[in-house]
């Protein structure tokens, strides 16, 4: 016979992990603001430490 499913341990297992991830986020988003870049901004990290000298 299948096991019971046991739905509230996956219910807090999903808010458990949801929680850990918006952490994480709040604390990039918070060592970002003390660097002054935004960690959010699309291809915040392919940019290169020499990004605003022009080429041609």
């Amino acid at each position: 016979m299948a096991r019971k499913t046991n739905y509230k341990f996956e219910k807090l297992d999903r808010e458990r992990r949801k929680a850990e991830k918006k952490a994480a986020k709040a604390e990039a988003k918070k060592a970002a603001s003390e660097d002054g870049a935004d960690p959010l901004a699309p291809g915040a990290e392919e940019q290169p430490a020499d990004a605003d000298v022009e080429r041609n």
